[in-house]
C-alpha cells in the first residue's frame, strides 16, 4: 500500500514537472527579441549594488566589457573597488562620489560632483566597446535633483540597442521605472542596525 502511494506521488510529480516544462518552453519560444536592457535595482533594502556587481561578474564570464560609475560612494574605500584593482579585473571603474549627502552638507558641491560623475557615465554609455554600464547610486542623485531627470532619460533612450545599463539606488523615479525593462525592489525584513550592530567590513563596504 505504501509503495502504491509513493508511485502515485511520483506520477503526480512527473505530470506537474511536464506542465512546468511545457509552460517554460512556450514562454521561451515567444521571447524572440534581443536587446540591451535597462535594469533598475531600487528599494530601501540592502543588496542593490551587490546585485549589480553580480551582473558585472556574470557579464565578464560571458566575455562582455563592463564599466562602472559610482556616484555617491567615494569617501570610504569599498571592497568592490579594492577587488577590481587587486585582481586587475577587466572592469573600468570610476568611484567619483564625495560620500553621504548628510556628510557633505554642501548642495553646490554635491551637484558639481554629480555632474562630473555623469560626464564620465555618458562617456561610457557612448563608447561602443562597452557591453554593460553600471551607474551605481544614480537614483540618489536623481532623487535630490543633482542632475536633471530629463537629461538622464534622454541619454538612456538614445543608448545603443545592445548596451545593458544597470542603475541602482533607493527611490527610483517613476519615469525611470517606466522606461526600464527590468525593475527589482529590495525590501528589508531585518537589518542589523536596528539591533545596534555597526556596518561590517566585507558586508556593507
Amino acid at each position: 500500500m505504501e509503495q502504491a502511494i509513493d508511485e502515485r506521488d511520483d506520477e503526480r510529480y512527473q505530470e506537474k514537472a511536464a506542465l512546468r516544462q511545457a509552460s517554460y518552453a512556450r514562454k521561451k519560444a515567444a521571447a524572440t527579441q534581443e536587446k540591451g536592457l535597462i535594469i533598475v535595482h531600487t528599494g530601501p533594502g540592502k543588496g542593490k549594488t551587490t546585485a549589480a556587481l553580480g551582473l558585472a561578474f556574470r557579464a565578464l564570464g560571458q566575455g562582455l566589457k563592463v564599466g562602472i560609475v559610482q556616484f555617491i560612494k567615494g569617501a570610504i574605500p569599498t571592497g568592490e573597488a579594492a577587488l577590481v584593482y587587486k585582481l586587475q579585473l577587466p572592469i573600468e571603474m570610476y568611484t567619483l562620489g564625495d560620500g553621504f549627502t548628510w556628510d557633505t552638507q554642501n548642495r553646490a558641491q554635491d551637484i558639481a560632483t554629480a555632474r562630473h560623475a555623469w560626464q564620465q557615465a555618458v562617456t561610457l554609455l557612448r563608447d561602443p566597446s562597452f557591453d554593460m554600464v553600471i551607474l551605481d547610486e544614480l537614483n540618489i542623485v536623481l532623487r535630490y535633483d543633482y542632475l536633471p531627470l530629463a537629461e538622464v532619460l534622454e541619454e538612456l533612450r538614445s543608448k545603443r540597442h545592445m548596451l545593458h545599463v544597470v542603475i541602482t539606488g533607493r527611490n527610483a523615479k517613476e519615469e525611470l521605472i517606466a522606461l526600464a525593462d527590468l525593475v527589482t525592489e529590495m525590501k528589508p525584513i531585518k537589518h542589523p542596525y536596528k539591533a545596534g550592530i555597526k556596518a561590517q567590513r566585507g558586508v556593507e563596504f
